[in-house]
C-alpha cells in the first residue's frame, strides 16, 4: 500500500500521538478492554458550516450550532456512541451516558486549545413521550461524534473520538486523521456557495385561524378561573417545496438573518433536520458559572426609529407582558434554588431581534461541582416562556389544544463538555425538514388580557420570518 507524502508527513509529525496510541493499545490488550480516545488538534482557520455541508451525511446523526454573534459554532458529525431513549427517567438516563462515557474516554491534545476535548450533543422533545407514532425523533439523543470542528476566538480546532482495542490498525487510524484534516483544511478559503435560484413553495395551514384563536377563548377562561396564569399555545404551516430544501442554504440564510440569535440543525441519521435559529438560551456553564435568559413578552420592531422606541416603549411599560415575563424569573429562581443554587436576577434589558423585541432578563448562579448540567436542564424544562404556569396543568392543556407534535419544539438542545461547561437553546423559531417538505413551529404566551387576534397576528409574524429564511 502507498501512503501520499502529505499523509506519510502526518505519520512522522505526530509520531507522539502513534506512540500515545499504541500505549492505549497495549494496555487494552493487558485488560481485554478498549477505550475511546480524544484527540484535540488545531486546524486553518475554516468556517464549520462549510465543513458540515461537506462532511455530514444524511444517514448519520449530525449536530450544528452556531452563535454568530459571539463569534462561536460548532458541528458534530457522526457518533461513536449514542443514547436514545423515551420516558420520564430520560434526563437522568442521558447524565448516566454521559458519565459511563467519560470513564472510558483519555484526551490527547498539544495544547489549551478552545472546544477541545469530548462534547456530548443532546436534543430532547417537548413532552417525554411522543403522541404521534411517525414523529421522527425520539424523546431523546445523545452522542458522542466521531468527528467534531469547532471555532472560537478565530482558531479552529478538530477533536476526532475514536476506539482503540487490541484490533484497533493505529497507522490506519492516523492516515484517516491525516486525510480527514487534508479534506478539512483544503475548504479553509472556501466561500460558502449557495444558488440563489428560488424555488416555488406552497403553504398550508394546518391549524386554521378561528380554530387557534377559539384555544386562545378557552385558555382564557381557564385563566379567569385561576386553574392556570400562563399557556403557551403554539401553531404549525407546512411548505412544499418544488425541490428539495438544501439544508446548508437555510442554514446560512438564517445565520444572516439572525446574526444574534442561536442557529441550529439536528438530524435524526435517516434524513429529517430539525433546525431554526433560536434566540432564547435555556442554560449556559462556563468554568462553573451559569447564566439562564428569563425571555418573555413581546412586541414587533417598528418600521422607522420612532415607531420602534414606541414598540419598545410600550412593551417595558405594559402591565400584561411585565406580568408573563414575572412568571419566568419567579419559575426560574425558584427552580436553581432548589438545586441548592442562589441565583443572582441581573438588571431588565430588551432583547431586539430582526422582527421581534422581548423583555429579556439574564439570571446567574454558580454551580457546585456535584450538580451536572443535565440536571439543571430537567428542573428547568419546559420554563413557562414555553409552556406556561402552573407548569403541569399547562402542559396538560397543551396536549389537548394542539393537534400536532411539539417534538423537539420548545425543548433543550445542546451540549455538554467533560468538565461540566454547557450551552442549551430552547429549540423556538424552528422547522422540521424533511425533504421537499417542512413544518414550521412558532408560539404565543396566553395570560389575562391577551387579544385572541393580536396573538394569532404574532404566531404569524413568527412564521413568516422563519418561511422567509428557509425559502
Amino acid at each position: 500500500m502507498t501512503v501520499s507524502p502529505c499523509r506519510s508527513n502526518f505519520l512522522v509529525e505526530h509520531r507522539d500521538l502513534y506512540q500515545f496510541l499504541s500505549a492505549v493499545q497495549e494496555n487494552c490488550c493487558q485488560n481485554n478492554g478498549e477505550q475511546i480516545v480524544s484527540i484535540s488538534l488545531e486546524l486553518d482557520l475554516v468556517d464549520p458550516l462549510v465543513v458540515f455541508n461537506k462532511l455530514a451525511q444524511a444517514n448519520e446523526i449530525n449536530f450544528y450550532f452556531e452563535n454568530k454573534g459571539k463569534g462561536e459554532a460548532i458541528a458534530a458529525i457522526d457518533t461513536i456512541a449514542e443514547l436514545r431513549s423515551d420516558g420520564i427517567e430520560r434526563f437522568t438516563q442521558a447524565e448516566d451516558f454521559i458519565k459511563n462515557c467519560l470513564k472510558n474516554i483519555i484526551n490527547f491534545s498539544n495544547a489549551n486549545l478552545p472546544f477541545s476535548g469530548p462534547h456530548f450533543f443532546c436534543y430532547f422533545s417537548f413532552f417525554n413521550q411522543k403522541s404521534q407514532i411517525d414523529y421522527p425523533f425520539p424523546s431523546t439523543t445523545i452522542f458522542l461524534p466521531r468527528w467534531q470542528i469547532s471555532l472560537k476566538n478565530q482558531r479552529s480546532i478538530l477533536v476526532a473520538n475514536t476506539i482503540i482495542n487490541a484490533s484497533a490498525n493505529i497507522p490506519k487510524i492516523l492516515q484517516t486523521l491525516g486525510s480527514k484534516i487534508e479534506t478539512i483544511n483544503s475548504l479553509a478559503d472556501a466561500v460558502p456557495k449557495i444558488d440563489f435560484f428560488s424555488a416555488n413553495f406552497r403553504q398550508t395551514s394546518v391549524t386554521n385561524a378561528d380554530q387557534f384563536k377559539r384555544s386562545v377563548v378557552s385558555a382564557l377562561e381557564q385563566i379567569r378561573s385561576s386553574r392556570l396564569s400562563k399557556i403557551v399555545l403554539a401553531d404549525v404551516l407546512d411548505v412544499r417545496l418544488s425541490k428539495n430544501f438544501n439544508l446548508f442554504k437555510s442554514l446560512d440564510n438564517l445565520r444572516q438573518l439572525h446574526p444574534n440569535c442561536c442557529v441550529f440543525s439536528t438530524s435524526n441519521g435517516q434524513g429529517q433536520n430539525f433546525i431554526g435559529a433560536s434566540p432564547e438560551r435555556l442554560i449556559s456553564i462556563h468554568q462553573q458559572q451559569l447564566i439562564t435568559d428569563a425571555l418573555a413578552g413581546s412586541a414587533p420592531r417598528g418600521k422607522t426609529p420612532a415607531e420602534d422606541a414606541t414598540n419598545a416603549n410600550k412593551l417595558v411599560n405594559s402591565a400584561k407582558e411585565r406580568h408573563e415575563h414575572k412568571l419566568v424569573i419567579d419559575f426560574i429562581t425558584q427552580r436553581l434554588s432548589q438545586l441548592g443554587l442562589l441565583p443572582q436576577v441581573l438588571a431588565p434589558r430588551l432583547r431586539q431581534l430582526s422582527n421581534i423585541q422581548h423583555l429579556w432578563t439574564p439570571i446567574s448562579a454558580v454551580v457546585p461541582a456535584n450538580v451536572h448540567p443535565l440536571k439543571i436542564v430537567a428542573q428547568l424544562h419546559p420554563t413557562p416562556a414555553v409552556a406556561g404556569a402552573a407548569r403541569d396543568v399547562a402542559c396538560e392543556e397543551i396536549r389537548r389544544y394542539e393537534r400536532f407534535e411539539r417534538g423537539l419544539y420548545a425543548a433543550p438542545l445542546g451540549w455538554v463538555d467533560a468538565e461540566g461547561n454547557c450551552e442549551f437553546i430552547v429549540g423556538i423559531r424552528s422547522a422540521l425538514i424533511n425533504g421537499d417538505r417542512a413544518r414550521l413551529y412558532a408560539g404565543a404566551g396566553i395570560v389575562a388580557g391577551s387579544d385572541p387576534e393580536k396573538e394569532f397576528a404574532e404566531v404569524q409574524l413568527k412564521l413568516q420570518a422563519l418561511l422567509k429564511a428557509l425559502v
